[in-house]
Formats: structure tokens, sequence, C-alpha cells
């Protein structure tokens, strides 16, 4: 008989990224198997509408801490120091198991209940693929942390296979992370099934140089549709792109991005670092056919499902797009065959396989909250 799920989960995540999309359907759902969340929020602040979307989850308490994310600090001793205050607020709530959306927070062994790891990315990672060769000095101290905080949790998780087995040979970890996929459920309220958009769209961190928007940029001038892309520019480590030939929306809302993917454009990534995608998934569900870089992420979750095209080859990346827009049957069955592959990766199936993760690590008493009878 498998052991009960905790109670009370203490969980990290940030408002920068996917991250934070993914921890609110995850504890959405573990909301809906009777399991309490506090959410320790590094970083920077949330939007407004981030905090009406944290706040209509029952069951979740958001703490703002300002404390620095990893990839953001300066140096080894603030992410220690955010971990030991991670650690603490844990106690103080009473959680019976916190998951580290940022491992390096676990390197410090300042957890006193079940640390699960989930590894949605990381900066040797990151380099590996978007760069190739030795890391530079100054990102060593930081996979150096990440990879101290994966061999110190009690369970290391990661949303892909492909991504699983990257992180164990970058980190040199004795086991492969255990892989539950990322999920999203696309909302029932359907879509405009008889339009297919005439442009092609991406959204994400379009600042980060793994989503390769450059590549798009130049790919833009060899299509006779408009590209539209959504996301910052401008990221928090001052990282900086520019876009010439493209229609840029800026940031959007979760709604916002929803209604132009209902148009069902072509959507395109050619991500040369991709742990999961949940865009391209937000994508699928939407109807969209999808051309996407041949890397190994994405052809395990969508090969059969999608275009895959070189990461770093223009040409391929103009003309998969406009074949689909001169065969609308042809992108029809790839709008259909990314739609039915979605399904496999909805927020229950993800909830169940945390779900999993949780009660694998066995029932461990409740820490008492400070100050409690």
């Amino acid at each position: 008989m498998s052991a009960a799920p905790p109670r009370h989960v203490l969980m990290t995540a940030d408002a920068v990224g996917g991250v934070w999309q993914y921890a609110l359907d995850l504890i959405g759902g573990l909301s809906s198997k009777g399991v309490r969340t506090t959410l320790v929020l590094l970083g920077p602040s949330p939007t407004d509408e981030q905090r009406r979307s944290a706040a209509a989850i029952p069951g979740l308490a958001l703490l703002e801490t300002g404390l620095p994310l990893d990839w953001l600090a300066e140096g080894e001793s603030e992410v220690v120091e955010a971990g030991f205050t991670v650690g603490d607020i844990a106690r103080q709530v009473g959680a019976d198991l916190v998951q580290l959306n940022s491992p390096a927070l676990a390197a410090g062994d300042g957890m006193s209940v079940p640390v699960v790891a989930m590894q949605h990315s990381c900066v040797a990672t990151w380099w590996a693929s978007t760069k190739g060769g030795p890391l530079p000095p100054d990102f060593r101290w930081q996979a150096a942390m990440v990879g101290r905080g994966l061999r110190a949790a009690a369970a290391v998780v990661a949303p892909s296979h492909s991504f699983a087995s990257d992180t164990a040979l970058v980190h040199g970890l004795a086991q492969v992370p255990q892989v539950v996929h990322n999920g999203r459920t696309w909302p029932a309220d359907g879509g405009h099934d008889d339009e297919t958009g005439d442009f092609v769209f991406t959204a994400g961190r379009l600042w980060d140089e793994a989503k390769n928007i450059r590549l798009i940029d130049r790919a833009a001038t060899r299509l006779d549709v408009p590209v539209v892309v959504a996301g910052p520019l401008h990221g928090p480590n001052g990282a900086a792109v520019a876009c010439e030939h493209l229609r840029t929306l800026g940031s959007l809302s979760a709604e916002a991005t929803r209604e132009w993917l209902l148009h069902r454009p072509i959507y395109v990534s050619p991500a040369l670092y991709e742990p999961f995608g949940l865009a391209v998934l937000e994508a699928a569900q939407a109807g969209c056919a999808l051309v996407l870089s041949d890397i190994g992420t994405f052809r395990e979750i969508w090969g059969g499902a999608a275009l895959f095209v070189p990461p770093n080859d223009e040409a391929a990346l103009a003309e998969a797009n406009a074949a689909l827009v001169r065969d609308p049957q042809r992108r029809r069955a790839l709008e259909k065959a990314a739609q039915v592959r979605a399904k496999r990766y909805s927020t229950a199936a993800m909830v169940e396989g945390m779900l999993q993760v949780y009660r694998a690590l066995g029932s461990r008493p409740t820490v008492q909250a400070e100050g409690a009878a």
C-alpha cells in the first residue's frame, strides 16, 4: 500500500518564466487532492495578474521574499542563505515536504523535511546546449551549487527524459532523475475551429539566447506572411535581443496569449535548449501546427506531430513555414496531430506523477509549526 501524500507542501518558484505557471497548475491540482501549499517566491516581484491567479487557488499561501534566484545571485553565500531561509519558512508553516523548483537551494542542507528537487533548467545544461565548451568562471559556482542541491535532495525530477539524461551527464549524477512531464489543461470553451491564422507565432522569454529568436528574425525576411512574437525582449540578467523583421507584442497575459493562439497560427520554436516547452504545449492544445528545432526534447515529446528543422538553419526554418502556408491540407493534418499528442500532457497527469514521487518518499511526521500547540 502506497504512503499517503503530504498534507502541506512548501514549494518555491519565481515569476520570471514558465516555472510560475508550472507551480500554479501543480498547486491547483494538489489542492483538489486535499494538499495545502505554501508558495515561496524568489526573485523579481510578480505582476498584479500573477498575484490574482495565485489568490484564486484554494489553500495556496503566497509568500514574496525577494530572495535572489540562483542564476541572478552575486555569489554562493547568497544562495546558501536563501536556502536556509526557505528551510526556516518550511518549519514555521509546518510543511511536511519541500519541492524546490530551484535545486541549488538544497545545496546548504538547510531543510529538515524531505526535499523534491524539480530540475526545470540550469546554467550548466543551458551552456552545454546553447554555447558548448567549458563553463566560464562566473558560471562554475552556480553549476556546482545545482549539483550539490541535486545530490542533497531525497528525489530529483525532470520534465523530459532527454533533459533528465542531460542533467545526469552534466552534473555527474549516479542516477538519472525521475521524469514527470509538465502539463497544461486547455480551457474547455474551445477556439476558432473554422479559422486558420495566416501568420507565424512564437512566445516566451525572447531575451534568452537559447530561444534563438534571432534565427526567426532572419527567417522572417524569407516569408510572405507576418511573424508575430510575444514576450519580453529584456531579461532581469541584463540580456536583450533586437527584432528588426518581427511584429513584437511585448509581454502578454496568459489570456492575451491564448487569444492569439486561438487563431491557430503556425507556431514556431527553433530553440537551442528546451527542457520541456510549455509554450509549445499550449500552442498544440490550441490546434496550431508546430515547426520546431530538431533537438532531443522536442523529438521526444512531439515526434510524428510536428515539422523539425536544424536549429541554426534559417533557410530550412523559413521553408518549413512557407510549405505549410502553401499546403493547407498538410497544415491541418499537423494541427490535428499536435492537438492529439498534447492530450498526453495534461495537468491531471502531471499532478498524479508528482503525487507518486511524493508518496514514494514515505510517510514522515509532520513538522509542527513554531508556536503551535
